[in-house]
């Protein structure tokens, strides 16, 4: 680690999906440079594998069962949420806030806050093109709750310029803001490759769009697998894994040759640079994010076509050559992606927040006598 850190931080979490990952992979990396960060979750509390990602890495780990703010769109919970977190900060008393939701920016911090926006409801509906709920009440209030945190940050963050343009065109926020790529820590791609094609989304998420990979599964040399939480009908052509634990995971990744996703949504898209550091040839859906995270170590495909889909993972599991290159080529692109990376651009976004917030002393003027 190049930067060091003497910094208190209290920074929220949830779960589900790929923010848990992120926040562990960064609060460890924050605690190891010399910060004391208080991880507090929100939503369902973290399941035993979970935890086991925070082990003897100097993170003190809260856990709440405050609701998510896209579960709790009416706002039911915010005033327990509001009272529950100032308890927080009045106890641990952080000089930071690091939130990875919307609506806490908006509550009455004594701390600078800054906001990293993950995903949002208002931009899933809209890559979906499934917008006509978003008229009903409680999710325009949900859409004044995010623009209003927004503003009230200090600082907001995306992980992606795709993304942070969704983010702007969408609330307009008048806030300072940054694009900080996620990281990981390097991996060791080692390992006999093995002539499978995994994929990870949950089945139920539009946005994933696995439904496209299950049908150019069909015909294919290789097996097709799928991790990740499953509750509606499966296709044949596919063995789906069900929910895997983040060692399990890597597990997976470590003997793939080929990483499919065909999402349609995706901010950053985590599951594909882990995919990318364990040598997995990438095939990726052709949208903005993935251009600009992994152009020139993909192969991408429109993620409306299922036929082309089929064709370009058929040509790669033929083609061992260019199979091997692709594989090095995502490697050696995930290394730009680096925790090390991460950590110091947010130790340096927070060092500045922290200087603009502190107190100026008051200057004492000396009266000198002849």
């Amino acid at each position: 680690m190049s930067r060091s850190a003497d910094i208190r931080i209290l920074m929220t979490t949830d779960t589900v999906g790929g923010v848990w990952t992120y926040s562990c992979a960064l609060a460890s990396s924050l605690a190891a440079s010399g910060a004391d960060v208080f991880l507090v979750t929100l939503g369902p509390r973290a399941r035993a594998d979970q935890h086991t990602m925070l082990r003897d890495v100097g993170v003190h780990l809260i856990e709440t069962e405050l609701a998510l703010e896209w579960q709790d769109p009416e706002g039911q919970n915010i005033s327990e949420a509001r009272r529950v977190l100032a308890d927080l900060e009045a106890r641990h008393i952080p000089d930071l806030i690091h939130l990875n939701s919307f609506r806490e920016a908006s509550f009455a911090w004594r701390a600078p806050t800054v906001l990293v926006a993950h995903s949002c409801v208002n931009s899933w509906a809209l890559a979906c093109r499934d917008t006509t709920w978003l008229t009903e009440p409680r999710w325009r209030r949900y859409t004044e709750r995010v623009a209003a945190a927004l503003d009230a940050a200090a600082a907001w963050v995306c992980p992606s310029q795709a993304f942070h343009d969704n983010i702007v065109a969408i609330y307009q926020p008048q806030s300072r803001s940054a694009v900080i790529w996620n990281g990981i820590a390097p991996r060791d791609p080692a390992g006999r490759k093995q002539d499978l094609i995994f994929a990870a989304g949950r089945l139920w998420d539009r946005a994933k769009n696995i439904e496209a990979l299950a049908a150019a599964a069909g015909g294919l040399h290789w097996p097709v697998e799928v991790a990740g939480p499953i509750d509606a009908g499966l296709s044949a052509g596919v063995t789906w894994l069900g929910e895997l634990s983040h060692d399990a995971m890597a597990a997976r990744l470590r003997h793939a040759a080929i990483f499919v996703s065909p999402a349609i949504y995706e901010p950053f898209g985590l599951s594909v640079l882990e995919a990318a550091a364990a040598g997995c040839a990438l095939v990726l859906s052709d949208i903005p994010t993935f251009r600009e995270l992994w152009s020139g170590a993909a192969l991408f495909f429109d993620w409306t076509d299922s036929k082309m889909l089929h064709r370009t993972l058929a040509m790669l599991c033929s083609d061992e050559v260019g199979r091997a290159r692709l594989q090095r080529a995502a490697y050696e692109h995930s290394l730009t992606h680096s925790l090390t990376r991460m950590t110091n651009a947010y130790l340096g976004l927070y060092e500045s927040l922290l200087a603009s917030h502190r107190p100026v002393a008051p200057t004492c003027q000396i009266e000198v006598r002849a």
